[in-house]
């Protein structure tokens, strides 16, 4: 499972595997439980870059990001530690 700390959020991090670009087992720590269970639920089996261009500017309140908006930083770094490691 991939671990990513959030920032910004009452979220603390985000667990996931990622299939064939497919999301999958997103767990969040912290934050609003039953919203978060909820954009797992929803968010579960989605293409990562389908995840990325939905969630990736939503804001929380005054915030500049969300608990989405981390998934959607999440998957991104994830996805360019995947292209760095497969150029070693």
């Amino acid at each position: 499972m991939y671990r990513y700390k959030t920032k910004g959020t009452c979220s603390m991090e985000i667990g996931f595997d990622v299939d064939q670009n497919k999301v999958k087992n997103i767990k969040f720590t912290g934050g609003c439980n039953g919203n978060l269970k909820g954009i797992a639920v929803l968010a579960e089996g989605r293409d990562m870059d389908e995840l990325i261009t939905k969630f990736k500017d939503i804001k929380c309140g005054d915030k500049d990001t969300s608990c989405p908006a981390q998934l959607a930083r999440a998957l991104l770094q994830y996805r360019e530690e995947m292209t760095r490691a497969e150029k070693i």
